[in-house]
Protein backbone atom coordinates (compact mmCIF):
# COMPACT_ATOMS: atom_id res chain seq x y z
CA UNK A 1 0.00 0.00 0.00
CA UNK A 2 1.31 3.40 -0.98
CA UNK A 3 1.39 6.44 1.25
CA UNK A 4 -0.47 9.46 -0.15
CA UNK A 5 -0.60 13.03 1.08
CA UNK A 6 -3.83 14.99 1.52
CA UNK A 7 -2.77 17.13 -1.48
CA UNK A 8 -3.12 13.99 -3.67
CA UNK A 9 -6.71 13.19 -2.59
CA UNK A 10 -9.27 12.77 -5.38
CA UNK A 11 -12.83 11.45 -5.58
CA UNK A 12 -12.97 7.66 -5.84
CA UNK A 13 -9.59 7.11 -4.17
CA UNK A 14 -9.67 4.15 -1.75
CA UNK A 15 -7.94 4.57 1.62
CA UNK A 16 -7.13 2.13 4.43
CA UNK A 17 -8.30 3.76 7.68
CA UNK A 18 -7.88 1.67 10.84
CA UNK A 19 -7.95 -1.57 8.82
CA UNK A 20 -11.18 -0.69 6.97
CA UNK A 21 -11.40 0.38 3.30
CA UNK A 22 -13.10 3.70 2.53
CA UNK A 23 -13.66 5.50 -0.77
CA UNK A 24 -13.47 9.31 -0.92
CA UNK A 25 -16.83 10.66 -2.09
CA UNK A 26 -16.11 14.34 -1.37
CA UNK A 27 -13.13 16.37 -0.16
CA UNK A 28 -12.44 20.04 0.45
CA UNK A 29 -9.20 21.88 1.23
CA UNK A 30 -9.86 24.53 3.89
CA UNK A 31 -7.45 27.34 4.74
CA UNK A 32 -8.87 29.33 7.62
CA UNK A 33 -7.65 32.86 8.33
CA UNK A 34 -6.14 31.72 11.59
CA UNK A 35 -4.49 28.35 12.20
CA UNK A 36 -3.18 25.62 9.90
CA UNK A 37 -4.89 24.42 6.73
CA UNK A 38 -6.84 21.13 6.78
CA UNK A 39 -8.76 18.78 4.48
CA UNK A 40 -12.37 17.81 5.20
CA UNK A 41 -13.51 14.52 3.61
CA UNK A 42 -16.66 12.44 3.28
CA UNK A 43 -15.89 8.73 3.03
CA UNK A 44 -17.99 5.65 2.17
CA UNK A 45 -17.02 2.27 3.56
CA UNK A 46 -16.44 -0.22 0.75
CA UNK A 47 -16.98 -3.38 2.77
CA UNK A 48 -19.08 -2.11 5.69
CA UNK A 49 -21.12 0.53 3.78
CA UNK A 50 -20.76 3.17 6.54
CA UNK A 51 -20.56 6.85 5.66
CA UNK A 52 -18.12 8.85 7.79
CA UNK A 53 -16.65 12.35 7.88
CA UNK A 54 -12.94 12.75 8.61
CA UNK A 55 -10.75 15.82 8.92
CA UNK A 56 -7.03 15.62 8.07
CA UNK A 57 -4.24 18.09 8.80
CA UNK A 58 -2.84 19.49 5.56
CA UNK A 59 0.10 17.36 4.39
CA UNK A 60 -0.88 14.37 6.56
CA UNK A 61 -0.29 10.94 5.00
CA UNK A 62 -2.66 8.01 4.61
CA UNK A 63 -2.48 4.57 2.97
CA UNK A 64 -3.96 4.29 -0.52
CA UNK A 65 -5.29 0.91 -1.62
CA UNK A 66 -5.00 0.08 -5.32
CA UNK A 67 -8.28 -1.21 -6.72
CA UNK A 68 -9.20 -2.66 -10.12
CA UNK A 69 -12.62 -2.53 -11.73
CA UNK A 70 -13.31 -5.57 -13.94
CA UNK A 71 -16.37 -6.56 -15.94
CA UNK A 72 -18.02 -9.86 -15.01
CA UNK A 73 -21.27 -11.41 -16.21
CA UNK A 74 -23.89 -12.22 -13.56
CA UNK A 75 -24.89 -15.90 -13.75
CA UNK A 76 -27.14 -16.98 -10.87
CA UNK A 77 -27.86 -16.93 -7.12
CA UNK A 78 -27.37 -19.97 -4.89
CA UNK A 79 -28.42 -19.36 -1.29
CA UNK A 80 -26.63 -16.19 -0.20
CA UNK A 81 -23.87 -16.43 -2.85
CA UNK A 82 -24.01 -14.62 -6.19
CA UNK A 83 -22.00 -16.17 -9.04
CA UNK A 84 -20.23 -14.07 -11.68
CA UNK A 85 -18.14 -15.11 -14.71
CA UNK A 86 -15.16 -13.44 -16.36
CA UNK A 87 -16.05 -13.30 -20.09
CA UNK A 88 -12.42 -13.62 -21.20
CA UNK A 89 -11.20 -16.51 -19.01
CA UNK A 90 -14.63 -18.07 -18.22
CA UNK A 91 -13.54 -18.23 -14.56
CA UNK A 92 -16.51 -18.20 -12.17
CA UNK A 93 -16.31 -16.46 -8.81
CA UNK A 94 -18.80 -16.53 -5.92
CA UNK A 95 -19.50 -13.23 -4.16
CA UNK A 96 -21.30 -13.03 -0.80
CA UNK A 97 -24.71 -11.35 -0.76
CA UNK A 98 -23.55 -8.46 1.46
CA UNK A 99 -20.88 -7.57 -1.14
CA UNK A 100 -23.40 -7.14 -3.98
CA UNK A 101 -24.78 -3.61 -4.38
CA UNK A 102 -28.28 -2.91 -5.74
CA UNK A 103 -29.02 -6.64 -6.16
CA UNK A 104 -32.71 -6.09 -7.02
CA UNK A 105 -31.58 -4.79 -10.46
CA UNK A 106 -29.58 -7.91 -11.39
CA UNK A 107 -30.83 -10.19 -14.16
CA UNK A 108 -29.08 -13.28 -15.51
CA UNK A 109 -26.54 -12.57 -18.24
CA UNK A 110 -26.06 -8.92 -17.25
CA UNK A 111 -22.53 -7.47 -17.32
CA UNK A 112 -21.60 -5.95 -13.94
CA UNK A 113 -18.60 -4.20 -12.40
CA UNK A 114 -16.61 -6.16 -9.82
CA UNK A 115 -14.11 -4.18 -7.73
CA UNK A 116 -10.94 -6.02 -6.63
CA UNK A 117 -8.14 -5.09 -4.23
CA UNK A 118 -5.22 -5.08 -6.70
CA UNK A 119 -2.66 -6.16 -4.07
CA UNK A 120 -4.29 -9.38 -2.82
CA UNK A 121 -6.98 -10.02 -5.51
CA UNK A 122 -9.73 -9.90 -2.86
CA UNK A 123 -13.23 -9.07 -4.13
CA UNK A 124 -14.48 -5.84 -2.53
CA UNK A 125 -17.96 -5.58 -4.10
CA UNK A 126 -20.01 -6.04 -7.26
CA UNK A 127 -22.61 -3.67 -8.72
CA UNK A 128 -24.85 -3.46 -11.80
CA UNK A 129 -24.41 -0.66 -14.36
CA UNK A 130 -25.70 2.79 -13.37
CA UNK A 131 -28.31 2.83 -16.17
CA UNK A 132 -30.25 -0.22 -17.33
CA UNK A 133 -32.97 -0.99 -19.86
CA UNK A 134 -35.55 -3.29 -18.25
CA UNK A 135 -39.02 -4.58 -19.16
CA UNK A 136 -42.08 -3.59 -17.12
CA UNK A 137 -43.68 -6.86 -15.96
CA UNK A 138 -46.58 -5.57 -13.90
CA UNK A 139 -48.23 -2.18 -13.46
CA UNK A 140 -51.76 -0.80 -13.16
CA UNK A 141 -53.26 0.83 -16.23
CA UNK A 142 -53.18 4.63 -16.22
CA UNK A 143 -56.55 6.31 -15.78
CA UNK A 144 -57.29 9.11 -18.25
CA UNK A 145 -57.85 12.46 -16.55
CA UNK A 146 -55.86 11.40 -13.49
CA UNK A 147 -52.91 13.63 -14.37
CA UNK A 148 -53.33 17.03 -12.77
CA UNK A 149 -49.60 17.27 -11.96
CA UNK A 150 -48.06 14.59 -14.18
CA UNK A 151 -48.78 11.61 -11.94
CA UNK A 152 -46.93 8.36 -11.47
CA UNK A 153 -47.62 4.75 -10.53
CA UNK A 154 -45.49 1.84 -9.26
CA UNK A 155 -44.22 -0.68 -11.80
CA UNK A 156 -42.54 -4.03 -11.13
CA UNK A 157 -39.60 -4.70 -13.45
CA UNK A 158 -38.24 -8.00 -14.81
CA UNK A 159 -35.42 -7.90 -12.24
CA UNK A 160 -37.90 -7.73 -9.36
CA UNK A 161 -37.29 -4.06 -8.49
CA UNK A 162 -40.20 -1.63 -8.22
CA UNK A 163 -39.92 1.94 -9.54
CA UNK A 164 -42.39 4.78 -10.01
CA UNK A 165 -43.18 5.42 -13.68
CA UNK A 166 -45.42 7.91 -15.52
CA UNK A 167 -49.05 6.90 -16.07
CA UNK A 168 -48.54 6.32 -19.83
CA UNK A 169 -46.15 3.36 -19.27
CA UNK A 170 -47.81 -0.04 -19.81
CA UNK A 171 -46.87 -3.66 -19.14
CA UNK A 172 -44.37 -5.12 -21.60
CA UNK A 173 -42.69 -1.79 -22.38
CA UNK A 174 -38.95 -1.33 -21.99
CA UNK A 175 -37.80 1.58 -19.85
CA UNK A 176 -34.42 3.01 -18.79
CA UNK A 177 -33.79 3.14 -15.03
CA UNK A 178 -31.07 4.78 -12.93
CA UNK A 179 -30.06 1.95 -10.55
CA UNK A 180 -28.26 4.30 -8.12
CA UNK A 181 -31.44 6.22 -7.27
CA UNK A 182 -34.09 3.74 -8.43
CA UNK A 183 -35.78 6.29 -10.69
CA UNK A 184 -37.38 6.06 -14.12
CA UNK A 185 -35.41 7.91 -16.81
CA UNK A 186 -37.21 7.37 -20.14
CA UNK A 187 -38.83 4.88 -22.48
CA UNK A 188 -36.26 2.71 -24.21
CA UNK A 189 -35.97 3.25 -27.92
Amino acid sequence: MAKVSTSDFRNGMVLNIDGELYSITEFQHVKPGKGPAFVRTKLKGIVNGKNIDKTWRSGENSEEVRVENREYQFLYVDGNMYYFMNNETYEQIPIAEHQVERKDYLIEGQVCSVLFNADDEQVLYAEPPDHLTLTVEQTDPGVKGDTAQGGSKPAKLESGATVNVPLFINEGEKIRVDTRTGTYLERAK
